[in-house]
């Protein structure tokens, strides 16, 4: 799922700025806002750029950009990753993916809603103890009560929460239990070995069940339509306004658990233009700009006041091939496709250097990552070849979708077009409105179509499952291959990781070797912000986090 990967990016693009315009800082922020807070803005207001303001708040439905950032200020997790230095950018963290044999689950997380949890060593159950005294932004208590509700939620509105089901074995309400007021466990019928490394997923919050039982009515038993629209949880930040198409306000909780954040206000702009937020950043009407083009930047790189933190990150960029359209069931035309593909051309051009060859089938940062079997450099021949191998020595005619709302993929694209020439195969671009690519996606009807996803699991069987899997929903290159699916299988009822790692790196050779993708980049993650601005931290869910962040005095 753009969870993952139901991320998919489907980014809403309006016209409320255009690029160029010449905002300030007093044009961005309200009018209101600036009055009541002028003499606290520089010390405890943070202004974001974004291109789109958040489109649902509830994480069962919406893996839109804006989103994630909604969540992870608005609600917190049972478990979390401990937070290490990034060992190549000074003054940037991240997760502590890494395992740790010597650990409780082999792994560096720790307590967050949960002060302790237990672990069965067979993976067949999760026991936690929660944190007492823990408030909502409502004002109500966490109790094991708001853990499992909010897994039956996620099993009586069967949408993205039942991907997690799924992942976890998880098949009724009844595996949920509540032990007493503080105390829940979570039981599978067969052992799994992401009991706990899911459990700090973003997608994996806690809801206060008080709250959404009091707004719920027998049409919405599960609070949808408030969910969507205001916030029940436990985290940092409440919601002080959503006007969607323009911006959101977030308000920093005095009696957060964990102490007050130090940013008091985020205002999160829907600036749509990726040249207009660069604009707003260079200029300091803002403090921070997301989703920059590669080539904005390289031109902040220096600039005075700017500070560019890029990190390897869990983002991979690539075209879908349609096992299930002609030519692209054929794998020998998937290979060819990747031959002719123009990598390192893409990578200097379009993403400026900025980006890494994707020479794998998941993210490079994850444990059990393998690039031996990459054998797709450019080589027009070989592609020859392997067409005519596969019946088509004149070529073909294809198209390819692309994300009109992604600065990077027309240009992909376009280069593409031009390298296929060269083997015979004719392809014509489709461009497709920000607002609907995602459903483009989902509805598997192009037999090529870019896709930019993460998984959000920093797991190598998670990572393989979600997108190879022949029955996940998240397959959308429509590949099946039986000896995949039974190694993802067996991955999953095993907490060996030794033996996990064996089975899933035979996976990648056998999935590297069909070639249900053309493998283009690890773009990475580039977090573009003010210089007097600290605490980023990465996250393999490639969102920012409001509570991480300081200023310099």
């Amino acid at each position: 799922m753009a969870d993952d990967p139901m991320q998919g990016f489907p980014l809403r693009r309006r016209d409320v700025l255009k690029a160029g315009s010449a905002l300030t800082a007093g044009a961005l922020i309200p009018q209101a806002l600036r009055s009541t807070e002028a003499a606290a803005a520089t010390v405890s207001t943070l202004v974001i750029a974004a291109p789109a303001t958040p489109q649902s708040l509830d994480s069962n439905f919406d893996v839109s950009l804006g989103t994630f950032e909604a969540v992870a200020a608005l609600y917190d997790n049972l478990l979390e990753f401990d937070r290490i230095p990034d060992p190549k950018v000074p003054g940037a963290f991240r997760e502590d993916i890494a395992d740790h044999p010597d650990r409780q689950a082999g792994l560096a997380v720790k307590g967050k809603l949960a002060e302790s949890f237990e672990l069965d060593p067979n993976g067949k159950f999760i026991r936690f103890q929660l944190r007492q005294g823990v408030k909502s932004n409502w004002g109500n208590e966490l109790t094991a009560d708001d853990v499992k509700w909010t897994w039956d939620r996620k099993f009586g509105l069967q949408a993205i929460g039942a991907f997690y089901l799924s992942t976890l074995g998880l098949e009724k309400p009844e595996g949920v239990k509540v032990e007493g007021k503080y105390t829940v466990s979570i039981n599978l019928d067969n052992p799994n070995p992401l009991l706990a490394k899911l459990q700090p997923n973003l997608y994996a919050p806690i809801y206060d069940s008080k709250k959404a039982k009091e707004v719920s009515t027998a049409d919405d038993p599960w609070a949808r339509k408030f969910i969507e629209n205001n916030s029940a949880g436990f985290g940092p930040y409440k919601l002080d306004s959503l006007t969607r198409g323009q911006q959101a306000v977030f308000k920093a909780r005095a009696d957060y658990y964990k102490g007050k954040p130090a940013i008091d206000t985020v205002i999160f702009k829907e600036v749509p233009t990726s040249a207009t937020r660069a604009s707003l950043l260079q200029g300091g009407a803002v403090d921070i700009a997301q989703y920059l083009q590669p080539l904005e930047i390289m031109k902040l790189r220096g600039a005075p006041g700017v500070t560019i933190d890029s990190v390897a990150s869990s983002f991979m960029i690539w075209l879908e091939m349609n096992a299930k359209i002609e030519p692209f069931d054929n794998p020998k035309v998937r290979q060819a496709m990747n031959f002719a593909f123009p990598q390192e051309q893409v990578l200097k051009t379009v993403f400026q250097g900025l980006g890494e060859p994707l020479t794998g089938c998941m993210p490079d940062i994850y444990a059990g990552y393998t690039n031996k079997f990459w054998n797709y450099k450019y080589d027009p021949m070989m592609a020859k070849a392997l067409l005519k191998e596969a019946g088509l020595p004149n070529g073909f005619k294809t198209s390819l979708a692309y994300n009109a709302g992604d600065p990077v993929q027309e240009p992909i694209a376009i280069l593409y077009q031009t390298a296929l020439r060269e083997v015979g195969i004719e392809l014509e671009l489709k461009k497709i409105p920000a607002a609907t690519f995602y459903n483009a996606v989902s509805e598997r009807k192009q037999p090529l179509i870019f896709y930019v996803d993460s998984p959000w699991c920093p797991d190598i069987g998670y990572s393989m499952t979600l997108y190879f899997n022949s029955s996940s929903f998240v397959n959308y290159s429509n590949y099946k291959n039986d000896a995949v699916d039974k190694l993802l299988k067996d991955t999953a009822r095993t907490a060996d990781q030794a033996a996990r790692v064996e089975m899933m790196t035979k996976a990648q050779e056998i999935v590297m070797s069909e070639a249900p993708w053309v493998f283009i980049a690890f773009p990475g993650y580039h977090f573009a912000h003010r210089s007097n601005l600290k605490g980023f931290t990465y996250y393999t869910s490639n969102n920012i986090r409001f509570q991480d962040f300081s200023r310099d005095a």
